[in-house]
Parts: structure tokens; sequence; C-alpha cells
């Protein structure tokens, strides 16, 4: 006979307002973009919000599968974005490019970074690029069982301190956290909580004058386009799909291409 009450109260049931909405998803309050490296569990977590088992489709004119779905927490619905398991943002491969365009183009209302606590230096090369794109981002800590069997410790509050966002310790295979991650989830969408993330300044002060002057040659040739800085960077730094980009005006349609309505109605 199962025991029903004990159930209700262990982790993967515990979840508090949290309604699975699958992929029904005609309308939503907040789209929240899931990205990490691959083996980090986040397919796991995807599944734990939206009760889904992967729910997969092509990305608009790419062959690389993704992943959305929905829930809803304190009467908002939110929109599950799985995006590529991906290193890095720098593009030297579709999934890199996807994540990146969708996270700068797309302009999530939270961008939630799935890192391997036994592997979190590795990890964070990932997570600090997010955060040179984004000001709401969390950063989901799971595996957090496997550390302990490892004899790992973390200090979460004080990473969150010096990345300045939320950082949630999960073990998302048990379902331990996830309370603690939609309510991180809710504070950053609806601007309970202010992220103050840490970025990479600029030491030269050469540097810092000719991304403001590209900046502004851009955002003057480009009004709608968003994260204007970190396109100037990029050029500065020689990303070749970046420089092809602004001069095809190719830009504006990847702009396009990561739009909300894009992502809901494609197939």
């Amino acid at each position: 006979m199962v025991d029903t009450n004990a159930c209700a109260t262990c982790p993967v049931h515990n979840t508090g307002n949290l309604k699975q909405l699958g992929i029904n998803m005609d309308k939503f309050d907040y789209v929240v973009a899931l990205s990490g490296n691959p083996n980090t569990g986040k397919s796991t977590v995807f599944n734990n919000l939206t009760g889904l088992k992967q729910h997969t489709g092509n990305w608009p004119g790419k062959t690389v599968t993704r992943a959305e779905g929905g829930f809803e927490f304190y009467e908002k619905k939110y929109k599950l974005i799985d995006l590529p398991g991906t290193y890095s943002l720098l593009s030297t491969s579709t999934d890199e490019e996807i994540a990146r365009d969708f996270i700068l183009f797309g302009q999530p209302d939270v961008t939630v970074v799935v890192v391997d606590a036994t592997r979190l230096e590795r990890n964070l090369n990932l997570v600090l690029q997010v955060l040179e794109i984004t000001d709401r981002a969390i950063v989901c800590l799971n595996l957090m069982d496997e550390a302990r069997r490892r004899d790992i410790e973390i200090d979460d509050r004080a990473l969150s301190r010096d990345l300045g966002i939320p950082v949630i310790p999960t073990e998302a295979r048990q379902g331990v956290g996830i309370q603690d991650l939609l309510k991180a989830i809710d504070e950053v969408a609806n601007g309970k909580f202010l992220c103050k993330p840490h970025r990479v300044t600029n030491s030269s002060k050469g540097l810092s004058k000719a991304v403001d002057e590209l900046t502004e040659k851009i955002s003057e040739q480009f009004p709608q386009l968003p994260n204007a800085k970190w396109i100037a960077l990029r050029l500065l730094e020689g990303d070749q799909k970046i420089i092809d980009a602004i001069r095809s005006g190719e830009i504006s349609t990847i702009v396009n291409r990561n739009t909300y309505t894009e992502i809901e109605t494609a197939v």
C-alpha cells in the first residue's frame, strides 16, 4: 500500500504552487531560458518543471533539436526554452550560436544556467559569458548529491554574492531544491530580486572608448538591436560571423528569428 502522506511531503512532490503545463502554452507571462554545459542535468530540471520528457522540435531554420514547455507558479505562466547544451557562447558550433543568439536577441525574462557542482570551475566559464549578456540570471547548482559523495564543499551563498545573482543548490533527479529554484525564477522575473551580475570590466580606457563609439554606431544603424555593446565587443575581438552579419544586415534577421513569436510558432 502506498503511503500518500509520505508522497505528498517527499521532495519530488513537494513543489508548492507549481503547476506543470506540459506543452499547453497558448499564453504566457514570462519566458525562461534554460542553459548549461552538456551532462549537467539540464533536461532533468526541464522535465521537473514542465512534467514533460523532452517535447522536442527543430529551431527555426536549424536542424538542432529544441525542447520547450511550460509551468505555472503563483498564478503566473512561464514558457521554458531548453537551449542546446554548450560549453561556451562564442559561436564555434551551431549549438553555441543558437544558445547565444536566443539569450542575446530573444531576451528571455530569466536565464537559468544549470551547472555541475562537481565541475564548478569549468562550468563557470559559461556562467560568466551569460552574465556579460543579461542582468536576469540564476545559477542552478545541480548534482549537489554527487558533490557530497566526492567530499566537495561549495559555499553557495558566497558564490551568489560574488556573482551577484541567485545560486540555488539542487539535486534535480530527486527533486531537491526545485521549490527554491521556482521561487528564485519568480523573484527575478517579477523584479523582486534585482541581480547585480559580476562582469569583466574593461581595464583599458582606449578599449572602453572604442566600445562606446562602436556601440553608438551599431545602435544608430540597427535601432531595434538589443545588447549592442556585446555586439561591439565581439566585433572588436574579430568574431567573423558577427562581422558578416553586420555587413550583410543579416543581424536583423537573427533578431527576428529569436523573438518569442517565432519560438512559439516554429515547427
